[in-house]
C-alpha cells in the first residue's frame, strides 16, 4: 500500500532502538524523510546507517540529543538539512520512568516522569502543530502505554504521567486542527519484546520473589496471542496512522497488546 507520505518530513523520538526505531524504519521505507533522535549517539548513528541502506528509503538525519531539554529540542530544529520546525509527522516517544513502589518516589521522581512522558511531547507538539495546520496536513502519534488503559502497579510513575498526556491529547485532537487535516492519536503498546519489557519483568520478579522466567511466562500466558509483540508490527501500525489513509482517525488510543486488555473500550 502506498501510504502517500513520500517526501514528507517525519520526526521520530527515542529512535535508536525498539519501538521508536521500528516506527522510523517503516516511515522511511514509505518514502518519508526522517529525523531520528535519541540520547545514545553510537546506537542512533548505527541505526541511521542501516536505514539509509534500504533501497527507496527517504533521507535520514540523526540527532543525538535529549529532547526533554530546551537545548535538545533546539538541536532538532537546527539540524543541518532538516526542515526546521516544519515537520509533517511527529512521533513522540520516551523511555518509561523507573518501576517500583510509589512509597519510594518523591517529588524529584514524579517531576522527571512528567517532564519526559507528558511535558516533552506537549512541547514538541506545540512547536510543530501550527505549521502542519497551515499546510493542511499533519500526523502526530504519541507512543504511550497499554498501562494507560490497564494500569500496572509497578509502573505508577508511567501510569500517572502518560495518563496526563492522554487527557491533553483528547482535547487537542478535537479542536480546530482536525478540520485542517491534522490528526493526533496515541499508540498504546502492550507487552512487546523490548528492553522496556525486560526491565518491567525484572521489577515484577524483584517484587514478587518469583524467578524471571516464571514472571515472563505468566505475562506471556496472559496474552491471548500467547506471545510478546515484535517491534516491526508496531512500526507498521504507526506508519499507517501517519499515512494519507488515516485522516479520519482522530483522538484515539490505539491499543496493540495481543488482546490482553479484556474491556470493550
Amino acid at each position: 500500500m502506498d501510504l502517500g507520505i513520500n517526501g514528507k518530513w517525519a520526526l521520530v523520538c527515542g529512535a535508536s532502538k525498539g519501538l521508536g526505531l521500528a516506527c522510523a524504519q517503516h516511515l522511511s521505507e514509505a518514502g518519508a524523510n526522517v529525523v531520528i533522535v535519541a540520547r545514545s549517539a553510537d546506537a542512533l548513528h548505527a541505526s541511521a546507517e542501516a536505514m539509509r541502506a534500504v533501497t527507496g528509503a527517504g533521507q535520514v538525519i540523526a540527532v543525538a540529543a535529549d529532547v526533554t531539554t530546551d537545548a535538545g529540542r533546539e538541536a532538532i530544529w537546527q539540524a543541518a538539512g532538516g526542515p526546521g520546525k516544519d515537520f509533517d509527522i511527529v512521533v513522540t516517544n520516551a523511555g518509561g520512568p523507573p518501576t517500583g513502589d510509589f512509597r519510594d518516589w518523591g517529588r524529584t521522581e514524579w517531576l522527571a516522569a512528567v517532564e519526559a512522558n507528558m511535558l516533552t511531547p506537549i512541547e514538541l507538539i506545540k512547536a510543530t502543530i501550527d505549521g502542519m495546520s497551515a499546510r493542511g496536513f499533519g500526523r502526530i502519534v504519541n507512543i504511550t502505554s497499554a498501562a494507560v488503559k490497564a494500569p500496572i502497579d509497578v509502573l505508577g510513575l508511567s501510569n500517572g504521567a502518560r495518563s496526563g498526556l492522554t487527557g491533553f491529547v483528547a482535547g487537542l485532537a478535537r479542536s480546530g486542527i482536525a478540520a485542517n487535516g491534522v490528526t493526533v492519536n496515541n499508540l498504546l503498546p502492550g507487552a512487546f519484546d523490548t528492553d522496556r519489557l525486560a526491565t518491567t519483568l525484572k521489577g515484577a520478579s524483584a517484587k514478587t520473589g518469583k524467578s524471571l522466567d516464571e514472571v515472563a511466562a505468566a505475562r506471556r500466558d496472559g496474552v491471548p496471542a500467547k506471545r510478546f509483540g515484535n517491534a516491526s508490527e508496531f512500526g507498521a501500525t504507526c506508519a499507517f496512522l501517519c499515512s494519507q489513509h488515516a485522516g479520519y482517525i482522530i483522538g484515539q488510543n490505539v491499543l496493540i497488546d495481543g488482546g490482553a486488555y479484556p474491556g470493550t473500550s
